[in-house]
This record gives C-alpha cells, structure tokens and sequence, in this order.
C-alpha cells in the first residue's frame, strides 16, 4: 500500500504542472508554512524533519532541481520552535549548468494563543545568502542571468503571523533584502559568443539583474484543509505583493535606476494532497497553478511548472 502510493505520487509529479511559491522563500517559512496541522483530539509532533524535492521549468530554457532538508526544533518550551532551511540546488539551460548550497532559511516561530477553536502563532527569521549571485558560465567565463544562479545575493529579514483552526489556513508575511546582490550579467558580454552571435533574442530574453535590489515582498495565504484517517487535502489561493520596486544599476550609465512593472501581484492557486504513514510520518505532494505575474521579473524567481515531493517526520 505505502510502496503504490510513493509510486502513484511520484508519477504525479513527474507529470503534473503547476507553480508552487517560487517568491523569494518566505512562503513556507515558520507561520506562513502550508498544509499545517490542527488536531486536538490527538497530540501533534510540532518537531519534524523534512526532506523535499522538486523540480521546475522556467519561462525561458533552465530547467531548476532542488533538493531541500527542513528541520524544526522546539526551544525552552513547546510553544517555541526554531527552524532551519538548506537547499541544494541544480540548473541546466542553455547557457550551460551550475550547482551548489542554496540560500539558507532561518526562523523562529512563537504560539501566541492556542484554544480548541484555533491557534495563533507568530514568526520572525531572515535568509542568508550563500553566494552573492555572480556565478559564471564554464565554457564562456561570463556571468549568467539570474536563472542559473544558485543564490539571490541578498541577506533578507522575514516576520509573519498565522491563525489555524480545524479547516483553515489564514497567513500573512513580509520579506525585505537589505543589500544588492553582485550579478554583472549583460547582453553586451553575451551577445557575440552565444551561438557564434546568431542568439541574441535568447539573450535579451533573459532580464539584467545589474546588481539587483529586490523590492520588498508582502504574502498572503487562504487556504481550506481537508482531513481523514491517513489523507489529507487543501486548496489555497497565495497572492504576493511586491509593494516596492526592484533596483538595478544601469551598464550603460552605471546609476542606479528603479524598474517599472516589477510592483504588482504574482497570484498562485496551492493544492496539497498527503498520505500519512501514522502519528509521525507521511509525504506531500504540493501542486501550483500561476494566475497573474508581475510584468517585470529581473530575479529570476518566475516558474511555468513546479512541483514539490516531500517527506516527513514529526518527533
């Protein structure tokens, strides 16, 4: 039954498409996670490990691999716990392939209130970055596009708050970078050394990040759960604002400028399906579907198709 099922869900992800929380990372940090549970009959394990994968096609060519481990760890009490995030992951496209440490998640969440109705809870972490977005080609020697790179460049601050009861979600955060990454990518460097000089329509498809400053992201998150013996469901919708906006420098005049379009929506439709083993373990599958985007998109976050495979355990 459990080997059917892994095979069955697999199969699904291989073939299913869909856009997760390709934002900035925040939306499956402390609070703001998905699919958390709410059951007061029976004691739930808030402490877990997980180990997810997916992997994610790009509107243009790389394709994203990303192999995660999330551990949660109670402090002082139980109404404290700290969580760690640390992704590996692995890009191949066009102009050429890079892998290595992704940006590493840090937060700590707090239960501000908890009754047989629903719990209250509160979050506040950052990420740090684990290179500063500036990874280079290995046959040209020059600087890719944001797409590729395994990193954002930035150290970013991130709070959020929840409210769960038995059949819903209800969460909102904020994500702000402090710094400007270090992408020198530009068309100029490109232009006559893709395809003998023949790409460059592929290469003015892929946005310059010229030292990006990410403006400042705000989330939301509704989503209604559905829970039986061993499955589970939700269905979510998760907006996310960017209310300030991106910053690049300008090659050519070498002064910062802020780019139109990249203030807005980005407006994803979230479903989970699980499968739990018993009280403490069980996998997810989390599908995505992108409504709206924001017109501009320099940081490379936009997805066409992702998937998301996990396991669990809670101890």
């Amino acid at each position: 039954m459990k080997t059917g099922l892994l095979f069955l869900l697999a199969t699904i992800t291989l073939n299913a498409f869909g856009q997760g929380c390709s934002d900035a990372g925040f939306c499956t940090m402390g609070a703001m996670k998905p699919d958390q549970p709410f059951n007061k009959k029976v004691p739930v394990k808030l402490r877990s490990m997980e180990v997810s994968i997916y992997k994610g096609t790009t509107t243009l060519s790389p394709v994203v691999y990303v192999a995660n481990i999330d551990a949660s760890f109670n402090l002082i009490n139980d109404k404290t716990f700290f969580q760690i995030k640390v992704p590996y992951q692995a890009v191949d496209g066009n102009f050429g392939s890079t892998s290595g440490l992704g940006d590493i998640s840090l937060c700590f969440t707090r239960n501000l209130f908890s009754s047989e109705k629903f719990d209250l809870s509160a979050s506040v972490g950052g990420k740090v970055r684990s290179n500063k977005s500036n990874l280079r080609s290995n046959t040209t020697g020059l600087q890719l596009p944001m797409y590729y790179q395994t990193s954002l460049g930035t150290y970013d601050a991130i709070a959020g708050i929840s409210l769960i009861t038995k059949k819903w979600l209800l969460a909102t955060g904020i994500q702000h970078p402090f710094n400007r990454n270090e992408n020198h990518y530009t068309w100029g460097a490109w232009i006559p050394v893709y395809l003998n000089g023949e790409g460059e329509d592929y290469v003015r498809d892929n946005m310059i990040a010229y030292e990006l400053k990410r403006g400042t992201d705000v989330m939301l998150r509704a989503e209604r759960n559905f829970r039986y013996a061993r499955f589970n469901f939700t269905v979510g919708l998760l907006p996310i604002f960017r209310i300030t906006k991106d910053e690049i420098t300008d090659v050519n005049t070498m002064q910062r400028i802020k780019l139109d379009g990249t203030t807005g929506m980005a407006l994803s439709g979230i479903v989970t399906a699980g499968y739990n083993f018993n009280v403490k373990s069980g996998v997810r599958l989390l599908l995505g579907k992108k409504f709206t985007q924001r017109k501009v998109n320099p940081d490379g976050l936009t997805r066409n198709d992702v998937t998301t495979l996990s396991y669990y355990y809670r101890f």
